[in-house]
């Protein structure tokens, strides 16, 4: 009881956040909600059994992201210029369209928990279970997992992650070479 309790709490904040952050002008207060968003993200994660994402979460969403913003915030001019009005129906008519495709897959999703799904009842699960431990040693599953039997799937997710923050930081050091004025 207690536990569904906490599910819906952090559900509503969650919810309250998201709508907070959509009608929200200002960007610094978007930044910090986000931040907030994410770590609310992190504590379902880790309801749900799985701190690994939780981690990932609370350091990329909310550490990284935020920082990166009040970067990109220090870069860019304080004033906005005004978009020209532009229709907003086909937007609305997208987001419909994409909300019913959405709402079509999901009704084709097995009950969450379910016993009898795919995932559940490949026999590669089972073999993990049991010979995990006896073959690499280490306590964790997940760990092992990640680090034993997905171990390139691993290595390529770093690479990638790597090489973006390396091309966001050449980024913001072209910016701020751009915008010294010449010296005469």
């Amino acid at each position: 009881m207690a536990f569904d309790a906490l599910n819906l709490f952090l559900l509503a904040c969650l919810v309250v956040t998201a709508l907070a952050i959509a009608r929200l002008r200002g960007l610094f207060a978007v930044a910090m909600l986000s931040g907030i968003y994410s770590l609310l993200c992190a504590s379902v994660f880790v309801l749900l059994d799985a701190v690994d994402v939780a981690f990932t979460e609370a350091a990329v969403g909310a550490g990284m992201t935020t920082v990166l913003f009040l970067a990109t915030f220090g870069l860019t001019r304080a004033k906005e210029q005004q978009a020209p009005h532009q229709k907003r129906l086909p937007a609305l008519l997208t987001a419909v369209a994409c909300g019913g495709i959405l709402l079509y897959a999901f009704s084709d999703m097995p009950v969450f928990g379910d016993a009898d799904t795919p995932v559940q009842t490949h026999p590669i699960a089972e073999r993990y279970i049991e010979t995990t431990h006896d073959e690499v040693g280490i306590p964790n599953m997940v760990t092992t997992l990640l680090a034993s039997y997905r171990g390139f799937d691993t290595l390529g997710e770093v690479v990638v992650v790597f090489t973006a923050g390396i091309a966001v930081l050449m980024l913001l050091g072209r910016s701020s070479r751009e915008r010294k004025e010449p010296t005469r």
